[in-house]
């Protein structure tokens, strides 16, 4: 699958918005990708998880590991595809750990999955988790790079797409200075990407 391919699926599912959104991270930005309108279809969701899963193969990651909540479903998905086991890690008073029973192994080679990269904290938490379980963390894989070269990771980035959409800090967004209405689409409630 191609970007134009996989851009055409967000278009069609109504995933790649248009307006004035307030991101997870707080900064402002004209575009949003709501990657659960594509994901809600399992088709698309299993095509997305395959093709991640294939460019991900050579890394040989024995376990899938995803920040809720939106890496749960593509990270079940490239599991699938690794034919591997997937948890996520969740929040817990602010701080991203493993929960429900979830364990990893020492030395496990784990791949983190997203569904969005935009500055990358969610994916450093999930990094540190992972590696404070004594795990090893061989790449990770994402349906969108939408922060560019920007987004700063010690390990190797795969994603099915990379997009280039403005960001502006609350102070500097010209959609505000316009009184364009503001909408927070995004699924992690105070705190930062």
């Amino acid at each position: 699958m191609d970007q134009d391919t996989i851009l055409a699926l967000f278009r069609r599912s109504g995933a790649l918005l248009e307006g004035h959104f307030k991101l997870s991270s707080g900064l402002h930005s004209p575009g949003y990708l709501q990657c659960a309108l594509v994901l809600q279809y399992p088709q698309e969701a299993s095509l997305l998880g395959a093709e991640i899963a294939a460019r991900a193969s050579q890394l040989k990651p024995e376990i899938v590991v995803s920040p809720a909540l939106g890496g749960v479903v593509i990270g079940q998905e490239v599991a699938r595809g690794l034919n591997t086991r997937a948890i996520f890690v969740e929040r817990r008073d602010g701080t991203m750990a493993l929960r429900r029973g979830f364990k990893l192994q020492f030395g496990e080679r784990v791949l983190i999955v997203e569904d969005v990269v935009t500055t990358g904290r969610s994916t450093r938490e999930t990094i540190e988790v992972v590696r404070g379980a004594g795990a090893q963390v061989v790449g990770v894989g994402a349906i969108v790079n939408r922060g560019g070269p920007a987004v700063s990771l010690d390990v190797d980035l795969q994603t099915l797409v990379s997009l280039s959409l403005p960001t502006y800090k609350p102070q500097d967004c010209p959609l505000c200075s316009n009184n364009e209405p503001l909408v927070q689409p995004g699924s992690r409630l105070k705190g930062s990407e």
